[in-house]
């Protein structure tokens, strides 16, 4: 069995819940997609993450069914795991900085790949849903308080394989950050915390906490 690591990443404030995600070090023992695509369908995470050259920061990422250019949450895990300056993906060069309990990526909302960001009136309407049939990728949100920014949000990637709800979707909060052009404290799923910042220039910062599963 190929060795990886399992990460929770966007963790609550008492380190809890985050999105798991597989990293896998030494990705020279699975150089083919089909096989990296293979064993990211068999652990079944959200995303996979292969790392081509820890020391420059290259990876490549995977849900069960595709390869991704980019996507949140695997940057913020592989930032904190690997402690390099800035990722390299297919969608771009990623910049990451570590800052007390947050580790931060800095990236562009051209890369995310499409989301439907559907707002509703309320959290509690957010709470409410049930799991859409598959074939939208949906990001459900609505204002905890919009003076301060506050957001509760849903995921669902509507691909019909093993995920039903994302955890913490680090890409559809840059998108909404991107749309709504202002910094947001975002608690999505069962109680994992995303934070955003625009930047200049069209960047755009996604921070949370990282544990190490095992």
């Amino acid at each position: 069995m190929t060795d990886y690591d399992v990460l929770r990443v966007f963790c609550g404030p008492n380190g809890g819940y985050g999105n798991e995600l597989g990293v896998v070090r030494d990705g020279s023992v699975l150089p083919e997609r089909s096989d990296r695509q293979a064993l990211a369908a068999k652990l079944g995470f959200s995303e996979t993450v292969f790392v081509d050259d820890p020391e420059r920061g290259v990876i490549d990422i995977y849900t069960p069914t595709l390869r991704l250019p980019f996507a949140g949450h695997p940057c913020v895990g592989t930032a904190w795991l690997l402690d390099v300056p800035e990722l390299v993906t297919p969608a771009g060069v990623v910049g990451t900085r570590l800052d007390g309990e947050f580790t931060w990526i800095e990236a562009r909302a051209e890369w995310a790949p499409p989301r439907t960001l559907r707002q509703y009136a309320s959290a509690a309407e957010v709470d409410a849903l049930d799991v859409p049939p598959p074939g939208e990728w949906l990001y459900a949100w609505a204002w905890e308080d919009e003076a301060a920014g506050r957001v509760r949000a849903r995921a669902f990637p509507g691909r019909d394989d093993c995920v039903e709800e994302d955890e913490a979707t680090g890409a559809a909060a840059l998108l909404l950050t991107d749309l709504l052009g202002r910094a947001l404290n975002i608690t999505q799923g069962r109680g994992s915390q995303l934070l955003t910042a625009p930047q200049p220039h069209g960047w755009i910062e996604v921070g949370g906490r990282v544990r190490l599963e095992r």
